[in-house]
């Protein structure tokens, strides 16, 4: 990918986002018209450039988290918008990206769906009980008023749970498993997303049940 600036990452980390982006870019080729796809390669370098420095619990360099989320949602052939919004789905939350900002770069639509993500990664971040999970996947549903933001953030979690055993904390991995069991699995079959709600069923199952 190209970099407009030296970049504080080491040439390891940079070969690891280089290979995410170029897996997403074939993906994306194959079905987005070359204007789209500049547009997608902008969006990749402004990700990059703002999750500078930041590292996931894996080690791996954190835009390779987004560059993935993107990959899954390309396997869907999802319009450019929505590839650009998980490139970016992070960034007001974690780097201090005004919407404002991602609305002149790239559109209303894009900055609207990054919102709409931005709010369902903070109800997230709050202690769920598991009891009341029901009307935590309606109050989702209900938040998610284009379809888009719910795709994304599922893929989110499918990518979260692939990359699960990066966590060091037991107790952290199974809470999450035990989330995604019982909110997202549900979520994904609902809206009849099956390749991710069989994913995160069997990510799920690994850590609670790994027998």
């Amino acid at each position: 990918m190209p970099d407009a600036h030296e970049s504080h990452y080491s040439k390891k980390d940079l070969k690891l986002i280089d290979a995410a982006f170029a897996r997403l870019l074939a993906k994306a080729e194959a079905y987005i018209e070359k204007p789209d796809i500049s547009r997608l390669s902008e969006a990749a370098q402004f990700g990059q450039d703002a999750h500078e420095g930041q590292y996931r619990d894996t080690g791996s360099p954190y835009f390779t988290h987004p560059l993935e989320v993107a990959s899954l949602l390309a396997d869907m052939r999802l319009d450019t918008e929505t590839l650009i919004t998980a490139l970016l789905h992070d960034t007001v939350e974690d780097c201090g990206v005004s919407l404002d900002s991602l609305s002149e770069s790239y559109g209303t639509d894009v900055s609207q769906l990054v919102d709409g993500v931005t709010k369902l990664t903070r109800i997230e971040l709050q202690s769920i009980d598991t009891k009341q999970a029901e009307n935590f996947r309606k109050l989702v549903v209900a938040m998610g008023k284009d379809i888009r933001v719910l795709l994304v953030k599922l893929a989110d979690r499918n990518h979260n749970m692939r990359t699960l055993s990066g966590i060091a904390v037991r107790e952290k991995r199974e809470r999450i498993a035990t989330e995604t069991m019982e909110i997202f699995a549900p979520l994904a079959e609902r809206m009849g997303i099956t390749q991710f709600q069989h994913e995160l069923e069997d990510l799920s199952f690994d850590i609670l049940q790994p027998e």
